[in-house]
C-alpha cells in the first residue's frame, strides 16, 4: 500500500453549506455529511468525480486559487449560462490552445475553476 491515497478535494470558504448547494447543482451529486456543526461539508463522490470537502475558514478568500478544478463541458455557452444562474461568474477570461477551449468561471465566493471544451 502507498504511503498516501486520495481522500477528498477540500475548498476553503465562508458558508460551506451554500457552497456546497451550489456545486452540488453544478456536479448533480448529492451534498453528503457534514462535520463539527456544518464546519466541514462534504458532496459525494463517485464514479468520475472524488469526494469534494467545503471547509469554513474565517479568511475571505484574497487572490488566485493556487489549485482549481477543470471541468468539461460539451457547451460553453451554455455552461456559462448555468453556473451563472447558480449563482457563479464568468471572469471574462477565455483561452485557446489547439482544439482545446477554456473559460475561468468562479463559484459564488469567488474561488476560481475552468470549463473546458476540445
Amino acid at each position: 500500500m502507498p504511503d498516501a491515497t486520495f481522500l477528498f478535494i477540500t475548498i476553503d470558504c465562508e458558508d460551506p453549506a451554500h457552497l456546497a448547494v451550489f456545486w452540488s447543482a453544478l456536479l448533480e451529486t448529492p451534498v453528503g455529511d457534514s462535520m463539527d456543526d456544518g464546519r466541514f461539508v462534504f458532496l459525494e463522490g463517485g464514479g468520475d468525480l472524488p469526494v469534494i470537502c467545503f471547509q469554513r475558514v474565517p479568511e475571505r478568500k484574497a487572490v488566485k486559487n493556487r489549485v482549481h478544478l477543470d471541468l468539461s463541458v460539451v457547451d460553453l455557452a451554455a455552461a456559462t449560462e448555468r453556473i451563472e444562474g447558480l449563482g457563479g461568474s464568468f471572469t471574462g477570461q477565455e483561452h485557446t490552445l489547439e482544439t482545446f477551449t477554456w473559460r475561468t468561471m468562479a463559484d459564488p465566493e469567488g474561488n476560481e475553476f475552468d470549463i473546458a471544451v476540445g
